[in-house]
Order: structure tokens, then C-alpha cells, then sequence
């Protein structure tokens, strides 16, 4: 019956509601409730809820708004009426109010109970816990399935066909927060980040727009150099009576095209981003340029200064866990000897998003879901683990729980000698080292920039790095390779050290 009084047109100048508002819905709590639709030119609409009334008049365009004053958390169940000044009024039934989060990315985020159990099974993988969350009844959880769809996470079948990310996320969220939780799907799934917001926006983001302008300069320089070398061909052609070679393409003007444009939100805490690796999809452009860029453009346009948005490191797995029978961390690679070789891939794929991820965590407001000691694959089995990790992200970033949410950083490192001294950030309760009789991963390189496995030893909140083969260190690396199940430097809270090299001498 709520459907069908959201979805008629004016011409019964019936009162319709824009957003998501549905029957067991979740609204978000301590933040203004805007609630608006439309209605009859002019006409008075009423919005009753938890105690408040508030009342609108619909302009010229028939467009009306209030906002509910910030709400408490409450897992009781209440009615939102909705009233025009004629027809019958809309009511909204078993309505709580708590944590709201967005979900949003690309295939991998999309991933079902379901669809996720096919593509393990191949593997011969099941996440256990998976499927006990889903076969569980979680009656303060409740998911958004588009506009106007909410239903309580207390069926499995229905628990089976939702985001098998956001589900794991949201029971390990609600468990700890004791509150309702909504989740709500993206309005641009499946999108990169250079497509979600309009090229005016970008365009007009300073960070965004500095960056457009050096590889727009680059492309232009490229496209230049290679006419001439084509003009040459073609006039060594001529001179040996040979066909000319074909003429360059230009090459596409850098972000100038596959921008799409985002929709404002119902109030929400948080966002919940997990790209893949296929990049930004803007060419010239960064993932780090351009998340950055869209953080700041989403802020703007929904109006919400310093929602936290917390996103999946890439590339996930490759590296070993601090405790391989942790649920969340089962299906990490097992624990590897050192390679006798210097791994030979500097500035592959795999490193490239080591290196650019984390560099976000500099960003206001954006928080890294580590995820070397989660498992890997493109689709990884273990949803589970991934969820929960995000949770533990979200508590110590977002909910303010004295609990430490990455693992060692690379914060700076001095130069003793033969020696050189990493300083971390992130240390927890400690740094250690996990499986083997030492810590490994570190490698060092002199001027001749061939790098060595070195000695490593934990001296406080620093690790002191050393090698027989390099007398004069001027570069240090750890965890450099694609699967560094051999690196071993964690905190005592159980997180791993991140990826690291001081050097840029493949760029």
C-alpha cells in the first residue's frame, strides 16, 4: 500500500516522497532528517515522527521539505505519517533509527552469498562465516534494495542475495555499536571514481584540476614529438619510394568524457568504497588524484562536510597473517621462506597500487581497509573477514574506540652508517614479528641501486636494517613484490606492516 501511494503521479495531486523512505527503514541518527516529495501547488504537508510535527508548503513547482530535528538512536519500531491536505496520508512502519552506511564499488562489491559461494566453490573455499551470518536472523540490521525497498536482514534468503560485503560489515558493525544499522546500495554502482561525479565538478576540484592541466601538457608534448617523428618517417619513405607509415592518433583529451553525475543522499554516517584494480578510468589520472578529488566533490554535493569514507586496499592478499586460525584472517597466504632472489618487479602493477593506496590515508577523512592478510583473488572468498576488518576500521575512525585500525607505517628513516633506522607510525601495542626465528622482508641498495635482503631488528617503535653487501645504504624497501608472504613485521595488535621502498628510481 506504501508503494503505491509513492509512486502516483500529481494528478491527483497526491503527496509523493523522494529518497529512500520505506517501511523498516533505518534513519540515521543525531544528524537533521530532511524528508521531502512533492504535492499540490501550495499545499500544506505534515511530517509526524518520534514525537515531532513538522510542516511544509509546496512551492510554485509543487516541491516541499522539512527536516526532523537530530534523533537518538532507537531500536523501537515507529511510524512516520506523512499528511497532505487531501487524499489519504502515507504511512512508514517499524522505522529505528541508528547508523546509516553507503556502500558502493565494483564487481567485487556487488558479489552476493550467493553468487560468491559459486565462485569459491571452484576454488574448493567456503567462508564459514559467512554463511552463518546469512542463515541468522538480524532483526536491527536493515537493508536498502533501492528507492523505496527496506526489509530487516532476518530472512536468509533474502541475507543470500545482498552485498555479501556490506552484509558482514553491517552484523559486525550493529554487534558492536548495539544500535540499529542501515546499509544502502550506491545510485552509481559498478562505477570508477573518475565517472561518479560531473566534469564540471572535477574540473573545477583545485587538487583535480592541477593534475588535469601537467598531463594535458604531457599529452600534448607526446602528441607533438610524435608528429615529428612521423613527418621523418614519412619523408624517408618518400626519398626510398616506400608507402608513408600512418599518421599518429591524437590522443584523447585527458577527462574528457565518462563522467557521470551523483545524487544526494538520505542522511548517512559513512561510505563504504571497494574499487577494483582497473584504474580510474580517466587516463593520466591517478587513483589517488582522482578518490581524492571525488571525496571532496561528494562532501560538497551532498552537503555533508566530513563523512568518513573508508575504502579496500588494492591489491588484496599476497601477504601472511599475524594469526592464520583468525576467522577474519583464514584465508591469508601461509607464512613463505625469503626468496633467494631479489624479487625483479619494481614497478609492477601489484606495487604500483601498494604505493598508491595508502597515500590516500593522508586524505581528511578517508580510511584504508588493509587487506595484504585478508586473502586474495580477484573475488576473494573470505567476505567475511573483509567486512569485518572494515568494521574494526570503521570503530577506531569513525566511533572513536581506543583501537588501533592499520598496521606499521613508514613514517621517515635516518642514515647510521652502514645502517639504516625506519621509523613507523601505527606501532599499536608494540611492534613484532610473527612466524620464523627473525623478522625478513627488508632489502637494502647502494649507489649502484642493486638491492640486497638485509638483517632486520625491532629497537622500540623503530626496525634497524643492515646488510653485510651494502656498506653505504642509501635506500631501504619492505614487502616489495606482489606476493610478500615472506615479510613478516606486524604490530602486537595483529595488523601487518605496510608495503614500503624510500627510493623512486623506476619512475
Amino acid at each position: 500500500m506504501v508503494a503505491a501511494w509513492c509512486t502516483l503521479g500529481l494528478a491527483r495531486a497526491d503527496v509523493r516522497i523522494d529518497g529512500t523512505f520505506a517501511s523498516h527503514m533505518v534513519l540515521q541518527r543525531e544528524k537533521p532528517i530532511a524528508v521531502q516529495g512533492s504535492a499540490a501547488r501550495n499545499e500544506e504537508v505534515t511530517v509526524e515522527f518520534a514525537g515531532q510535527k513538522k510542516t511544509a508548503k509546496a512551492d510554485a513547482k509543487g516541491k516541499w521539505q522539512v527536516a526532523l530535528d537530530p534523533l537518538e538512536a532507537s531500536k523501537e519500531p515507529r511510524i512516520m505519517v506523512v499528511r497532505g491536505a487531501s487524499g489519504a496520508p502515507i504511512q512508514f512502519e517499524d522505522v529505528l533509527v541508528g547508523e546509516v552506511w553507503l556502500g558502493a564499488g565494483q564487481s567485487n562489491w556487488f558479489f552476493t552469498y550467493e553468487s560468491q559461494a559459486k565462485d569459491s566453490a571452484a576454488r574448493g573455499e567456503k567462508d564459514e562465516v559467512l554463511a552463518a551470518i546469512v542463515n541468522v536472523q538480524h532483526p536491527l540490521l536493515r537493508l536498502n534494495y533501492g528507492r523505496n525497498i527496506w526489509v530487516a536482514a532476518t530472512d536468509p534468503d533474502t541475507n543470500k542475495k545482498y552485498s555479501a560485503l556490506m552484509l558482514a560489515f553491517g552484523v559486525a558493525l550493529q554487534k558492536e555499536l548495539d544500535v540499529p544499522v542501515g546499509l544502502r546500495p550506491p545510485t552509481w554502482g559498478n562505477s570508477r571514481p573518475g565517472s561518479i561525479a560531473s566534469k564540471t565538478a572535477y574540473e573545477a576540484d583545485p587538487g583535480y584540476s592541477k593534475e588535469l592541466a601537467r598531463v594535458k601538457k604531457e599529452t600534448a608534448a607526446k602528441h607533438e614529438a610524435a608528429l615529428k617523428a612521423w613527418e621523418e618517417a614519412c619523408r624517408q619513405a618518400r626519398a626510398e619510394n616506400k608507402p608513408e607509415p600512418a599518421k599518429p592518433a591524437a590522443h584523447p583529451e585527458p577527462g574528457s568524457g565518462g563522467f557521470g553525475g551523483s545524487s544526494v543522499p538520505d542522511a548517512f554516517r559513512g561510505l563504504l568504497y571497494d574499487h577494483g584494480e582497473e584504474g580510474t578510468g580517466i587516463v593520466g589520472i591517478d587513483r589517488p588524484t582522482a578518490w581524492a578529488a571525488m571525496n571532496r566533490i561528494l562532501r560538497k554535493e551532498w552537503g555533508q562536510p566530513d563523512f568518513p569514507f573508508l575504502y579496500v586496499q588494492k591489491p588484496v592478499g599476497g601477504g601472511c597473517a599475524w594469526d592464520p586460525k583468525d576467522p577474519v584472517t583464514s584465508f591469508a597466504s601461509p607464512f613463505a621462506p625469503l626468496p633467494k632472489t631479489m624479487p625483479d618487479n619494481a614497478r609492477g602493477t601489484y606495487n604500483i597500487d601498494r604505493e598508491e593506496y595508502p597515500r590516500l590515508i593522508k586524505e581528511p577523512g578517508m580510511f584504508m581497509v588493509t587487506s595484504s592478510d585478508l586473502g586474495g583473488s580477484t573475488h576473494p572468498t573470505c567476505k567475511s573477514g573483509y567486512g569485518a576488518r572494515a568494521a574494526r576500521v570503521a570503530l577506531g575512525a569513525v566511533y572513536g574506540r581506543k583501537i588501533e585500525i592499520y598496521g606499521p607505517t613508514y613514517k621517515s628513516h635516518t642514515i647510521e652508517g652502514s645502517k639504516v633506522r625506519v621509523q613507523f607510525t601505527h606501532v599499536g601495542q608494540g611492534l613484532a614479528f610473527r612466524h620464523g626465528d627473525k623478522l625478513q622482508g627488508f632489502a637494502l641498495a647502494g649507489d649502484d641501486r642493486v638491492f640486497h635482503w638485509a638483517d632486520a631488528m625491532i629497537d622500540g617503535d623503530t626496525v634497524v636494517v643492515l646488510s653485510p653487501q651494502v656498506s653505504k645504504p642509501v635506500a631501504v624497501r619492505y614487502a616489495w613484490a606482489g606476493s610478500p608472504a615472506w615479510a613478516n613485521l606486524f604490530n602486537k595488535d595483529g595488523l601487518p606492516a605496510l608495503s614500503f621502498r624510500t627510493d623512486n628510481w623506476d619512475k
